[in-house]
């Protein structure tokens, strides 16, 4: 839907879709959900922090981890956020990217850097405008309750990425390099939305996720690629993660650290069939 903005400048708003459904859908009540959160962790890390993983099931069931992830913006500022998730709704080749305009949620809308999401489109002919790809997907907005309360000045990227190929990965990453490493001085985060295994018992997802976790914490994008292209289940937004690890090591990132790890039972009670759940800092920290 296009809105007319500030200034009488119209924008292009891409309306919450889950709102009010997998979260909450006014803002006090948001606000209270994500504080409960963000009240139940305690840890920091002392040094540049580059990219995160966080997962993006229902608030309930992956906010206590996505939390541990994203409480590491306080004290930090950032120039903008780069979100990378997979598509769940709509198959295409290549990488979905909305290029102006804004992401809404009961905050309000989340604008986007425009700059850098044209530079984007030019840096990659696997980056383009895929508007259907958006529309009713979770992955990215599911970020947005975290990222507006603990960075609100902070405009945002948004890429979706479709078939999950080693090609479309490594392009995407390599892309993601290019472009923010000319921002000299300019602060960006990158996120990537997954969630991991999916509707095993908690013992035998706890096993496929390991595997995951053991690449993330070695900071081996390659090694998590080829676990994907050996089990692509492994992980619902497994390029996405290999993209964003792969530009994370471009522009400076050296640590990794595995900051959460829980399956959906924890919340429901139900350990006969679970999704599992990861939070991760990538950067270069003073302490691990």
């Amino acid at each position: 839907m296009r809105v007319r903005g500030a200034g009488c400048r119209v924008q292009n708003i891409r309306r919450a879709a889950v709102a009010g459904n997998w979260y909450p859908g006014s803002a006090p009540a948001l606000r209270a959900a994500v504080d409960r959160h963000l009240a139940k962790t305690t840890r920091d890390l002392d040094g540049d922090l580059v990219a995160l993983i966080a997962p993006h099931a229902g608030l309930m069931y992956s906010g206590p981890v996505a939390a541990h992830a994203y409480a590491l913006l306080r004290g930090r500022t950032f120039d903008r956020i780069v979100l990378v998730g997979p598509s769940h709704f709509v198959a295409f080749e290549g990488v979905s990217i909305v290029a102006d305009g804004g992401f809404e949620s009961p905050f309000g809308v989340a604008p986007i850097d425009a700059a850098c999401a044209r530079a984007l489109l030019a840096a990659s002919t696997v980056i383009h405008e895929h508007p259907p790809a958006h529309a009713r997907e979770h992955s990215l907005e599911m970020q947005l309750p975290f990222v507006q309360r603990l960075a609100p000045d902070a405009p945002i990227v948004p890429l979706v990425m479709g078939h999950q190929t080693a090609a479309t990965t490594r392009a995407l990453g390599d892309a993601l390099a290019r472009v923010l490493g000319v921002l000299a001085g300019a602060r960006t985060l990158l996120v990537a939305s997954t969630d991991l295994s999916h509707y095993h018992d908690a013992v035998t997802a706890a096993a496929l996720d390991r595997t995951v976790i053991d690449c993330v914490s070695r900071v081996d994008a390659d090694g998590l690629q080829a676990v994907l292209t050996a089990e692509p289940d492994h992980a619902c937004g497994g390029g996405p993660t290999v993209a964003v690890m792969r530009a994370a090591l471009a522009l400076g990132a050296r640590d990794a650290v595995i900051l959460d790890y829980a399956d959906s039972g924890d919340v429901s009670g139900d350990k006969s069939s679970v999704v599992g759940y990861l939070a991760a800092a990538f950067g270069t920290f003073k302490t691990m």
